[in-house]
């Protein structure tokens, strides 16, 4: 929508380029040329036009515009389009320039308009089996002259799962993956006794070093990314033969599944309770900033539920990042400049990175491909800290910046 209609697309870059901050302005003189040679160059309608502007001007002239230069509210008001949102009756819900917040605004009221004009029976809840059919992927529904779109999903409800609609596809997959993971541990054994049988003493003390309530909470964790890291393998299960399957095939994994990940998760919580006992008491001035910035990265790893939201093929990866603040630690007071010098580069990437996750509305999963610079960014620590343990591929600051502009 923010490309306008194409009458006002000329005087509409002109008045972005004019509502920059002098310091950047005056690389785009005059803003007529310059919005006639961006017009000439993009294609419209592909992606936003802020991206589109940024990119092209930074093409012609090598200056980058950050996101936030744009002072969208010194636009004439005739080149700022105003959402209205209506009901079925043309009563007016909600006005406002910013879609993202009017659709955030008005998330209660579509929730509560997708279940009153669904067809009965479409919605579902007390789910304790699938026992009820085959579950589409997307529900269409007429209402007066307006079509409304829905996507169905599992939704997990603690102790059974249920079927609701959703109005946003991601977030519906989301809750299906959460929903199914529900119902098949609702249909299988407790791995519970399994692990307390099978895990190793070790490992058994290792768990109560979790920093993050209940013990149980935990291990809850470790089965919840067990069911996930089995789920994975059979796609987008919709129908009731294709969970009776998967259900069969968890059973029998689950239990081994949950161990190999607790004892892992031994590891990181062992590991991560003794980088906190060799941090606490006073801290050298020089080492301040080293110190913040560990605990802020443990802080980004280690969390209650840190187990599935992670998922288990990251936890040897894991168990590498912690081994590499160790090396860090050991090397620090040794020589606390160097350090802080790699954090200057970490900050820098972590500074787009941030410009990157706030182009993600809120409540949202980060895509998969802003979730793979956060990765990037802890192999470049273990390349800055701690070499020898080596990384998966080759890294550097360049290289995750470049990552970071490609997704731009």
């Amino acid at each position: 929508f923010d490309w306008h209609i194409p009458a006002f697309r000329h005087e509409l870059i002109c008045g972005l380029i004019k509502s920059l901050p002098k310091s950047l302005r005056r690389n785009f003189v005059p803003a007529p040329n310059y919005a006639d040679a961006v017009l000439a160059a993009i294609e419209p309608l592909q992606g936003s036009l802020i991206d589109s502007l940024s990119n092209r001007l930074l093409r012609m002239t090598g200056v980058r515009v950050d996101p936030e230069a744009w002072d969208l509210t010194a636009l004439a008001p005739h080149l700022r389009l105003q959402f209205e949102v209506r009901d079925e009756n043309d009563q007016l819900l909600a006005r406002g320039l910013d879609l993202a917040k009017l659709k955030a605004q008005l998330q209660g009221k579509v929730t509560d308009t997708l279940s009153k004009v669904a067809d009965k029976g479409i919605e579902k809840t007390d789910l304790i089996q699938w026992d009820f059919g085959e579950l589409p992927t997307s529900y269409v529904k007429k209402q007066g002259q307006y079509e409304i779109k829905a996507y169905p999903a599992l939704v997990d409800k603690k102790s059974t799962a249920a079927v609701e609609l959703f109005d946003n596809e991601i977030k519906a997959q989301l809750a299906h993956q959460q929903g199914l993971r529900r119902l098949v541990l609702l249909n299988v054994p407790s791995p519970i006794k399994y692990l307390q049988q099978n895990l190793p003493n070790k490992a058994k003390l290792g768990l109560y070093f979790n920093p993050f309530g209940k013990i149980a909470d935990l291990i809850d964790d470790c089965i919840a990314s067990g069911v996930d890291s089995l789920l994975v393998k059979y796609g987008d299960i919709r129908t009731s033969d294709a969970f009776e399957t998967v259900k069969e095939h968890i059973r029998g994994e689950l239990g081994d599944t949950v161990v190999a990940i607790a004892t892992q998760v031994e590891q990181v919580l062992s590991i991560a309770h003794a980088l906190h006992k060799k941090m606490k008491g006073r801290v050298d001035l020089t080492m301040i900033t080293a110190h913040g910035d560990i605990k802020s990265q443990l802080e980004s790893l280690i969390f209650k539920g840190f187990v599935s939201q992670h998922r288990a093929e990251k936890l040897g990866d894991l168990i590498r990042y912690l081994k590499a603040i160790q090396k860090r630690l050991e090397k620090l007071p040794v020589d606390p400049n160097r350090d802080r010098l790699c954090v200057l580069e970490l900050e820098k990437v972590a500074q787009e990175y941030k410009k990157l996750t706030n182009k993600t509305p809120k409540g949202m999963p980060l895509p998969t491909d802003v979730e793979a610079i956060f990765w990037m960014q802890q192999e470049l620590r273990v390349s800055l800290f701690a070499q020898t343990l080596g990384t998966p591929y080759p890294i550097s600051a360049k290289r995750v910046l470049n990552a970071i502009k490609e997704i731009e």
